[in-house]
């Protein structure tokens, strides 16, 4: 029976009894109440107890009404994010990592840190035994001082080279001098043989005209006697001054007679420059000077366009000025120099080695894979430890292939790291694409050439860069799990918003290192 039909069968029972006598309702039927009970008590409430039933359903309904209104409510936040945002749950936190490894061989002496210690950048982590590398230094320094010492006494034979070099040019001045010299002796001499051949011709004509004046007696035979002696005296000093130009000649390197006409004082014209004396002060110049770098072109060139050519080292022709620069510039010294900068750089290497013997951290961060202890012997390059850089971190999140559409550089995300649970939530940014799927960059990548292929959607590493992140507050460790919600429907911010691709930026110019002088 339904309750409509109970509640009307027990109303038409209570309606059909006498007053104070109340009939009880048992199953489909009513029974009279005894008519012993007492007259003062109350009849019990039979309608009541049978609406009990549809009051608690009413309940019912308002609680699942309440908890429905409450579980739409509690929904609608995580809606809206699952409409506005981009997720994975295959994200983790990435960070570099620095090896720490000595730069040069040697044995451990100490090592001043532990896993987990906290370090910063230069920071001495490991230190080698030094002692070796300090008696390097010592020996490169000595090398230094013979090499400084090798300069001076180089510098010293320069400037001889140069005083020596002063003095032959000069000798060769003289040489040329000594030429025209001689050249001017032979016309002197030609002259003087042209003024005896004067003297012999009066001598001849006052001997010719005394002969037939001898015979008439108007010349005496004494007179006669002194005109002849005149005439040979004459000829006699005519033959002199010819032998003596001749040996003008004849030293100046030319033969005693010219060899086209009788002009005894025809000389070549650059006979001053060809002269063999000239020649030979102008060679030992050149050997001298070639000393202090300076370098003829030609050995045919002509003592004056030497010269010339010498002075024209310096726009004013200042012959100290040349001189200094040729002091600067000369194969000795140049040499010397040389040999001092490679003692220098001995040494500079070797004080490099010695500072090698503190091995420093490179970043700041926490030490992590010690592997070292005192008395260890360690070759360059041996790895010792790590330190993990604790403001360097990123968060990789392997996005599925048909989410990458909506992803683009710039976009913020919201980051849940499951070990601060709801506590915290990090901001960051998306600041690329990795250049290939995370099969593809596998040690061993899938090989699908045998026909075998089965589609599975690949994921590909997207790089979310974290803002205002401080690890001092809040610190983040490498590989630890991560939500990523990316708002794919808010408009990209910052560099390169916007793009897939990171746009081309030139690699900066390295300046060349100071060279040591």
């Amino acid at each position: 029976m339904t309750d409509d039909s109970l509640r009307k069968v027990t109303t038409d029972a209570v309606a059909s009894q006498p007053s104070g006598k109340p009939v009880e309702a048992t199953g489909s039927t009513a029974t009279p109440v005894a008519e012993a009970a007492s007259p003062a008590q109350p009849a019990p409430a039979t309608s009541v107890a049978v609406r009990r039933p549809a009051g608690r359903r009413r309940l019912y309904w308002m609680i699942g009404g309440v908890g429905a209104a409450l579980a739409v409510l509690a929904a609608a936040p995580w809606v809206h994010t699952a409409l506005t945002t981009a997720s994975t749950d295959d994200a983790y936190v990435n960070g570099h990592v620095t090896f720490v490894a000595p730069r040069v061989p040697g044995q451990v002496v100490r090592v001043l840190v532990d896993d987990n210690n906290r370090v910063h950048k230069g920071d001495v982590l490991v230190q080698l035994d030094k002692e070796p590398y300090q008696v390097q230094v010592n020996i490169a320094k000595a090398a230094v001082a013979v090499a400084q010492a090798n300069l001076v006494a180089a510098q010293a034979q320069v400037r001889g080279i140069e005083g020596e070099t002063r003095s032959l040019r000069f000798g060769l001045e003289r040489a040329i001098e000594d030429v025209d010299n001689q050249i001017e002796l032979l016309r002197s001499k030609v002259a003087t043989l042209q003024s005896q051949k004067a003297t012999l011709a009066k001598a001849q004509a006052d001997y010719d005209r005394a002969i037939p004046l001898v015979k008439s007696g108007a010349v005496s035979q004494e007179d006669l006697d002194a005109r002849t002696e005149a005439l040979l005296v004459a000829r006699a000093q005519v033959d002199e001054a010819l032998q003596g130009v001749y040996e003008v000649r004849v030293a100046l390197g030319l033969p005693p007679k010219p060899k086209t006409g009788d002009d005894l004082t025809q000389v070549p014209a650059d006979l001053d420059q060809t002269f063999s004396s000239v020649r030979q002060a102008q060679y030992s110049l050149i050997q001298s000077a070639s000393q202090v770098g300076v370098v003829i072109d030609s050995f045919n060139v002509t003592p004056k366009q030497m010269v010339a050519n010498f002075y024209k080292r310096d726009p004013q022709g200042n012959i100290d000025r040349i001189y200094a620069k040729l002091l600067a510039q000369a194969p000795g010294v140049k040499q010397a120099e040389a040999k001092l900068a490679q003692a220098q750089r001995d040494l500079d290497q070797a004080e490099l080695n010695l500072s090698y013997c503190d091995v420093v951290s490179e970043i700041d961060g926490v030490v992590t894979r010690r592997d070292v202890n005192p008395g260890n012997n360690v070759i360059a390059g041996q790895s010792l430890m790590a330190v993990r850089s604790l403001t360097d971190i990123w968060v990789d999140a392997n996005f599925k292939e048909t989410q990458l559409a909506d992803l683009r550089i710039g976009q913020a995300v919201d980051l849940d790291v499951d070990m601060y649970g709801g506590h915290h939530r990090f901001e960051g940014r998306i600041s690329g694409f990795t250049m290939g799927t995370g099969s593809t960059l596998a040690l061993l990548p899938a090989e699908n050439a045998t026909g075998n292929f089965v589609k599975v959607v690949q994921r590909l590493p997207v790089r979310i860069d974290l803002l205002d992140y401080d690890p001092d507050k809040i610190p983040l460790f490498i590989g630890l799990s991560v939500t990523p919600y990316v708002h794919v429907n808010e408009a990209p911010t910052g560099p390169d918003a916007g793009k897939v691709l990171q746009p081309y930026l030139p690699m900066p110019v390295t300046t060349q290192p100071e060279t040591l002088p």
